[in-house]
């Protein structure tokens, strides 16, 4: 009973490190498409937000699997929150690429 709250921090903890790589990762898109250098832009964030992510999982677990496995729920949780918000974004905060790409096939 004494884990409970470890594990309620755990899975705060991957819903905000969720948040941090899934937000992260729709920002590189927005700025990298319109980038002269767009690979530099992802390569960047992908070794930027995998660290980051990857040193948040080890710091959380401490050692304890059932902590490991709160976070990445907590993670997942925030991925189908953020997708589910993105999609639903109004037509006035649409990019001007998501405008030309949405009656595509």
């Amino acid at each position: 009973m004494s884990d409970i709250p470890a594990l309620a921090l755990a899975f705060f903890t991957g819903a905000l490190l969720g948040v941090f790589f899934f937000g992260g990762l729709w920002w590189t898109v927005q700025r990298g498409i319109t980038s002269e250098r767009p690979a530099l832009w992802f390569l960047a964030s992908v070794l930027l937000r995998t660290s980051l992510i990857l040193a948040g999982f080890y710091f959380v677990s401490q050692g304890h699997w059932s902590r490991i496995v709160v976070c990445l729920l907590g993670f997942v949780i925030a991925r189908v929150v953020i997708v589910r918000r993105l999609r639903r974004a109004p037509a006035g905060d649409r990019t001007q690429l998501e405008k030309e790409t949405s009656s595509a096939p």
